[in-house]
């Protein structure tokens, strides 16, 4: 644990850091005033100690200068209880007088170790939940556009390659929008045949053609209220494409076979790894539903351009395929953590979750090896 020890008085600093040099777990930088600790502070530090009444700037000034990036504990030797009540509200989780013995700052520091751990386990909780497999920085940065597009009902269009996680993306869309308690429907436009995509999408009445023996409401109408989602857009047939963009436009849809039209409400995701750009220019997409669709676009990073996310996708994989066989757990010797590093994953998530899978069905020892990832044909 990193701590900062903010205090002027050069003798009770030198006693603190001498007083907690036994104590290994610790490790201790300490400042003269509140600002040099502000130019030496990194995001490498857990815990800030200051003393209150300091030349230049105060304790309370530093705290609310800090603006919450760091868990604070302050000492002092004449404090009043407005001084305490204010450290409260700036969220200082503890309070000690001076003179205080060690054994008493320890303890201070142990709870809000506890304190950490405890945000910690609750941070990382939240992120499993959201259904990303692991994190990274440039995955962070676009899910922090995606988290401000869910609030709001604009279309949104993921872009990627194939394999990256659109769906994840959709998903993690619609679970933190206000939408979230109704509907996800996904519905991919390249499984579906030319022929059964307008039915599929708008629904049919009974003998609106040879085999429709009963009236079937389409995916439109069943996501009412919630979000649906288009995958793999670009694959849509251009005759199709102008019906979309009317439900869209006038939020309404029609059955085939019908003269009624339903009111709709809903909210559009849609994804594609083609260029729709060249597919307006050659004709085949509709310029006017692309920019229908493409009110929020978000481009999601390739696997290869999220190294950090490999071993923990990996590693996540093990374990989940391991319960899933009833293996014992297994692990990566280190030259085949190597390689899934080093491997351009040209399928992305989706390859390396085959990957893994297969690596724990085949491999003889509970040390998954180099040539059990079957990885040198396609590189």
């Amino acid at each position: 644990m990193k701590i900062a020890i903010v205090e002027d008085d050069i003798n009770m600093r030198k006693s603190l850091e001498i007083a907690m040099s036994d104590y290994k777990e610790f490790q201790i930088k300490t400042y003269k005033n509140a600002k040099d600790a502000l130019k030496g502070l990194d995001d490498s530090f857990d815990l800030i100690i200051t003393d209150i009444n300091m030349p230049g700037m105060d304790g309370i000034e530093f705290v609310k200068t800090l603006n919450g990036k760091y868990e604070v504990i302050i000492m002092t030797g004449n404090a009043t209880l407005q001084r305490a009540i204010e450290s409260i509200h700036l969220g200082v989780k503890d309070f000690l007088l001076k003179p205080f013995d060690v054994d008493t700052l320890i303890a201070a520091i142990k709870r809000e170790n506890k304190v950490q751990k405890v945000k910690k386990s609750v941070q990382k909780t939240k992120k499993s939940s959201t259904g990303f497999l692991g994190t990274s920085s440039s995955l962070e940065s676009v899910i922090k556009i995606a988290d401000k597009a869910a609030s709001t009902d604009a279309s949104v269009l993921l872009l990627g390659q194939s394999g990256v996680g659109k769906e994840v993306f959709a998903n993690h869309i619609h679970k933190n929008s206000p939408r979230a308690k109704k509907p996800f429907i996904a519905i991919n436009m390249a499984a579906i045949p030319e022929n059964l995509i307008e039915s599929e999408l708008f629904g049919f009445e009974k003998g609106a053609f040879t085999d429709a023996s009963e009236a079937k409401a389409g995916q439109f109408e069943l996501a009412n209220g919630g979000t649906l989602f288009l995958d793999e857009i670009g694959e849509m047939p251009f005759g199709v494409q102008a019906k979309l963009l009317r439900a869209l436009q006038e939020k309404e849809v029609r059955r085939l076979g019908s003269s009624k039209s339903t009111k709709i409400d809903i909210r559009v995701i849609s994804a594609t790894n083609a260029n729709l750009q060249d597919r307006i220019k050659n004709g085949e997409f509709r310029e006017d539903l692309y920019y229908r669709l493409n009110t929020i676009p978000i481009s999601i990073p390739p696997l290869s351009q999220r190294k950090d996310e490999i071993m923990q996708i990996a590693e996540a994989m093990v374990e989940q395929n391991c319960k899933k066989y009833g293996f014992e757990l297994k692990t990566f010797s280190d030259k085949a953590k190597n390689e899934l590093l080093t491997y351009s994953w040209p399928g992305n998530i989706r390859e390396l979750i085959s990957v893994v899978e297969r690596a724990v069905i085949l491999s003889e020892t509970q040390e998954i090896q180099t040539d059990e990832l079957y990885l040198e044909n396609r590189k």
